[in-house]
Order: C-alpha cells, then sequence, then structure tokens
C-alpha cells in the first residue's frame, strides 16, 4: 500500500458477500429489511463482492478496513471464514486491510483463531458487534480472547449505539441494543490499557458517554461510520474538532453508506481544515502503524 498516493483510510467496511458458499436461507429477508432502514433501493440484489469493493476503493484511492461479522450463533447464518476473507483482503493489499471477526462466546478456540489469524494470515484487527452477537463487552468469559489480541498487538472495534440490524424486523429479529452501550467498554479499555480500541458510530442514544470514555482512556478511538455525517450530533463535531480530534476516523458502513455520500456530507459540517487531514486519513495511519 502505497501511504503517500491514499487520500483517505475508511476504517468501517464491512464483507458482505460470501465467497465460496451460498448464503443461509433467510438472509436476503434480513438484508432486505436492513436495506429498507437504510433507504438504499439496490437491497440484496447489489451487495458487492470483495473484489468489488476493492475495485471501488481503489478507483478513489482511498483504503478501507474489511471485516465480516461472526454472529452466527445468534442469527443463525454461518459466517464468512476469516481465512477466506484475509486471503481475498491480501489479493487487493494495495488498498484492503484485513480485519476478522469471532464470536467472544467461543472462548479459548477464539483465542486460539485470533491468534493464529495474526500470525499467518496478516489480520490488524477483530471487530465485535455487541446487539448481533449478544455479549456485554466488558463480561469476563471474553477476556480471553481480548487476552490473544492485545497479546498479538492486535485492535478491537465495537459496535456502539443503536443498530439498523434487525431495525423494523419483528422483534428486532430478538436483538437487544442494551449490550452496545459505549460505558462497558470503559472497563474493557481499563483492564486492556495497551489494546487500541475503536468505539464504531455515533453511538446514539449514548453519545456523551462514548465521548466520555475516549476522552478519559488514552487507548480509545471512535470511528464516524454508520451514519451520514449531516445527521452527526454536534457534541460529536465539536468534540471531533477539539479535544478528540487526533482520536477520530473515518468510516462509512459500507457497502449501506458509501464513501461517496459520506465525504460530500462530511464537507457541509463544519469540520475545521486542519482536522479534516487528521480524521480522513492521518490518525488511522497512525492507530495502524502505516
Amino acid at each position: 500500500m502505497n501511504i503517500d498516493e491514499i487520500i483517505a483510510i475508511d476504517f468501517h467496511t464491512h464483507a458482505e458477500e460470501p465467497c465460496t458458499c451460498a448464503r443461509d436461507d433467510g438472509y436476503y429477508e434480513f438484508q432486505q429489511d436492513f436495506a429498507k432502514y437504510f433507504k438504499n433501493p439496490a437491497g440484496h440484489n447489489m451487495l458487492p463482492t470483495i473484489e468489488e469493493t476493492a475495485a471501488y476503493y481503489r478507483d478513489r484511492k482511498i483504503a478501507c478496513v474489511l471485516f465480516p461479522v461472526d454472529a452466527e450463533r445468534e442469527t443463525g447464518f454461518r459466517r464468512y471464514e476469516n481465512e477466506e476473507v484475509a486471503q481475498l483482503a491480501a489479493d487487493n493489499s494495495d488498498i484492503i486491510i484485513p480485519f476478522a471477526s469471532i464470536d467472544p462466546a467461543k472462548g479459548r478456540l477464539g483465542a486460539r483463531e485470533a491468534r493464529r489469524l495474526v500470525r499467518d494470515f496478516g489480520v490488524r484487527g477483530f471487530k465485535f458487534h455487541p446487539t448481533m452477537q449478544g455479549f456485554y463487552p466488558n463480561d469476563r468469559s471474553a477476556y480471553v480472547l481480548y487476552e490473544a489480541i492485545a497479546e498479538e498487538g492486535a485492535i478491537s472495534l465495537f459496535h456502539t449505539g443503536q443498530t439498523g440490524v434487525g431495525a423494523g424486523s419483528r422483534g428486532g429479529m430478538n436483538m437487544r441494543l442494551k449490550y452496545s452501550n459505549p460505558m462497558y467498554l470503559d472497563d474493557v479499555a481499563a483492564d486492556f490499557p495497551d489494546m487500541p480500541i475503536v468505539m464504531a458510530h455515533p453511538s446514539f442514544p449514548w453519545q456523551e458517554e462514548a465521548l466520555s470514555v475516549a476522552t478519559h482512556k488514552p487507548n480509545v478511538y471512535i470511528d464516524m461510520s454508520g451514519w451520514s455525517p449531516k445527521y452527526f450530533p454536534k457534541i460529536l463535531i465539536q468534540y471531533a474538532n477539539s479535544i478528540l480530534k487526533d482520536k477520530m476516523l473515518f468510516g462509512s458502513d459500507w457497502p449501506v453508506i458509501t464513501p461517496d455520500r459520506w465525504l460530500k456530507d462530511f464537507d457541509t459540517i463544519g469540520i475545521k481544515d486542519e482536522v479534516k487531514p487528521k480524521i480522513l486519513k492521518e490518525n488511522a495511519v497512525r492507530l495502524l502503524g502505516l
């Protein structure tokens, strides 16, 4: 990856299409509800492959952090194989930075997988979705996995706040929003002070909790994905322009929100000219050690 030629780093993109296996029954209906929530008319018919994602980002000279989400225990949908995603990312290493995802319920088996993914496949971090995976981030049963991630020098990225996943579906697909309160990450950040932690999204309805954790704990960052910037809370913009200008990261939530849309709206919200390069690229370069 030629960092000098890259104009931005999108810290939050999803691998949405299977690589070598068909999707499970009910998956496309799940994606249709998701598309309706984000007002994406393409729905499940236009979900990009990893190769298509790479081509999109390469054309724009934007690097991207790419990950699957292992929520098979709660959703019933089989996960992507982390190794497969990492291999496809390696084939497009000029533009893709590979992350993986492991359900913390997998315990020591998950910890062994995490170590192998970092050592043998070049995975740089791990995505957690507490609402989809059905766990509190500070549950001690997850700590064996965090220990492996921290010892391998990788990053942990956590979904925070309300999620569009399951929104509008009957019972919200049985997903519980309470798990994604960012305050639970305060414990994780205190117990693993050397493990970089990224809180994903404006953390509605807990935005101030997220800002307080990121302000208090040196190892905590925020990626600004999942919302069009024109809907960002004023206090998030205020902190991004000041106290947390070195800890904010550009993220889109591709493919439900595209970088084109995000970047266009980002230019309208009053971010200082001297802060924009930090959010769009410099903070991510430093965090990823690029």
